[in-house]
């Protein structure tokens, strides 16, 4: 099992602000997951990739895309206290899920 986190390269973000964006997503998704899913994923050492995503249409799109196979997902969207306009949207985490399954989302992306 692995979890996904698509994070844009379009924006801008400094390293910590990418990080606290990562972070969020992974959190988020893994909060919609199942109990059965969350501790299944815990069990195997809670495997994340971070991935580059180009635009808010794409990660809408891929969202889309996590919602038909039935994967948890979160869209993140920035408060906009420091380096963001408020609601601007950052990041997009995919699974926990099978790692099949989360490739079948973001299995043609770059890693970051």
């Amino acid at each position: 099992m692995k979890q996904a986190i698509v994070a844009r390269t379009d924006i801008g973000m400094g390293e910590g602000k990418l990080a606290a964006q990562v972070a969020h997503a992974s959190l988020s998704a893994y909060q919609d997951a199942g109990r059965r899913v969350r501790k299944k994923w815990q069990g195997e050492g809670q495997k994340k990739i971070v991935l580059k995503g180009d635009s808010e249409s794409q990660l809408f799109a891929l969202a889309d895309k996590a919602d038909k196979e039935g994967i948890p997902y979160a869209i993140v969207r920035d408060a906009g206290h420091t380096q963001l306009e408020p609601g601007t949207v950052t990041a997009l985490a995919v699974g926990p899920a099978r790692d099949d399954t989360v490739d079948r989302v973001t299995g043609d992306l770059s890693l970051y």
